[in-house]
């Protein structure tokens, strides 16, 4: 029996071969987006103090550290500061002295008008995602834009509808691939749909895009079955 001819197989478009480039690339560009953007704003925090201090060492001593005012040199040694800074709030945070100097200024910041709204807002919401509201699941789905597509969603309180009690929930709903923006919509209690996620499943999956996912969900609210 002699051997068919194998016929070649056909080339990948200049199409196809540009979407796969392109997906390839994505994961690795968000990525660099994303550490980029807290590279610089670390460092930028320890970056007045660095800077100059980094120039007055080289030029004090050209001839050993003249190195280390070259900019990316500054840019790593403030982030590295900025780290140690951080890791040493940690450190006192759970020490009482730590936790008498944080509400020394906590009180100092409550002082000045809008600073205290910005703060006393941004730490009640962190404060609250790490505590269940009580009568809802902390992560929910939202009916968005309608009934039949639906926006993950964190809840951050429960309220009471004005006259008739009825609970209603503010649910935060960050945006894809950056969950620090958002918008906040008021929901009522009986229209979530309460999901079993954690708050660090439901961010790993608005970062990805929804690739990354537990492998079930509750789309459908248990009233509407």
């Amino acid at each position: 029996m002699s051997p068919e001819a194998v016929s070649p197989a056909p080339r990948p478009s200049l199409q196809r071969l540009f979407l796969t480039g392109l997906l390839t690339l994505l994961p690795i560009w968000l990525t660099w987006v994303v550490v980029k953007f807290v590279f610089v704003l670390l460092s930028g925090i320890s970056s007045p103090l660095i800077v100059p201090l980094s120039e007055r060492i080289a030029a004090s001593f050209p001839d050993y550290l003249g190195w280390i005012k070259v900019e990316w040199m500054q840019d790593i040694t403030a982030l590295l500061a900025t780290l140690l800074v951080i890791l040493l709030v940690g450190i006192l945070s759970r020490r009482v002295i730590g936790q008498q100097l944080l509400r020394w200024f906590g009180a100092v910041i409550r002082r000045i008008p809008l600073a205290s709204i910005i703060y006393d807002s941004a730490k009640k919401l962190l404060d609250i995602l790490q505590t269940k509201p009580g009568s809802t699941q902390r992560v929910v789905l939202i009916d968005f834009p309608h009934r039949d597509m639906k926006s993950i969603g964190l809840v951050t309180r429960v309220l009471k509808e004005q006259g008739t009690g009825r609970e209603l929930a503010a649910v935060y709903v960050p945006t894809t691939p950056n969950p620090t923006s958002g918008y906040l919509e008021i929901v009522p209690v009986e229209l979530l749909t309460p999901t079993d996620w954690t708050v660090d499943q439901a961010m790993s999956f608005i970062i990805s895009g929804g690739a990354v996912a537990p492998d079930s969900v509750p789309f459908t609210r248990s009233a509407d079955r």
